[in-house]
């Protein structure tokens, strides 16, 4: 069958035979773009905010997802945030057991309604708690790429 073929009769199962070509490029947006560039360029973290429901979102957003205003303004709002929420993997992707376990947390940036979804370094697993300080780590400035992947993850504020 081929992708243009019109589908007749819709409860008969059809597949592709082979690879369905796609061509595609990926590309953060307007506001994604800003926030990995600030990662890249300055190791901080932008937010932008909506005046008319007082929100910030981190990362930005170019519209208020409440009142649905346009979102023009980028402000840094710096590294430093708290743990929202965490879990805790001791197993691989295969099933078998991690030599360390990895902590995975849903980090609040300070004075956002917003965060991010990244790993807990240098934390123990019996040490870590829902509102614990933590920091942003990055990658050296010379091997940033400007994607998530600069941010090592988190650390705790000493």
């Amino acid at each position: 069958m081929a992708i243009t073929e019109r589908i007749t009769k819709t409860t008969t199962p059809t597949y592709w035979e082979g690879a369905i070509p796609v061509n595609y490029v990926y590309t953060y947006g307007l506001a994604g773009e800003a926030f990995f560039r600030a990662v890249k360029d300055k190791g901080t973290f932008l937010a932008t905010y909506c005046e008319e429901c007082d929100v910030w979102f981190v990362p930005p957003k170019i519209y208020c997802d409440r009142c649905f205003k346009k979102l023009e303004k980028y402000v840094d709002v710096g590294t430093v945030g708290f743990v929202e929420t965490f879990t805790i993997s001791f197993k691989n992707m295969d099933g078998s057991d991690k030599a360390m376990p990895r902590i995975l947390a849903m980090v609040r940036i300070d004075g956002t309604n917003g965060g991010l979804i990244h790993y807990l370094e240098g934390v123990d697993p019996d040490d870590v708690a829902i509102g614990m300080p933590v920091k942003a780590i990055f990658k050296p400035k010379a091997k940033r790429t400007g994607s998530i992947d600069d941010i090592i993850g988190f650390g705790p504020i000493e």
